[in-house]
């Protein structure tokens, strides 16, 4: 009669759980109402109707959009933050940055 270890076992789980994950997102998908794909009409320029949309100039576009302005000024914070970060943290302690092609060098 075979006993149940639970230490020999335990690499059973994640494998039922990916299966469950999987079952649950197939029928989510398979149920979810999509609506039909919309598309550019076929005289709208995609390079500028999508600089347009990014923003907020929807009145040139030949194309009804959402404006993504807000979005793009969060990015736009969010990438300037971590840039001077990066420099901060790579700023050495007598306040010099250094040359990056000497950094594997004695100096």
């Amino acid at each position: 009669m075979a006993r149940f270890r639970f230490a020999e076992d335990i690499r059973v789980l994640p494998g039922l759980v990916a299966v469950a994950l999987f079952v649950v997102m197939a029928a989510a998908f398979l149920g979810a109402n999509l609506p039909d794909p919309a598309g550019f009409p076929a005289d709208a320029t995609l390079i500028a109707d999508i600089g347009y949309s990014l923003f907020d100039f929807t009145e040139e576009s030949g194309v009804p959009t959402e404006g993504f302005l807000a979005a793009f000024e969060l990015i736009d914070l969010v990438l300037v933050a971590a840039l001077v970060g990066a420099i901060l943290l790579a700023k050495r302690e007598d306040g010099s940055i250094g040359n990056p092609l000497n950094w594997g060098d004695d100096e």
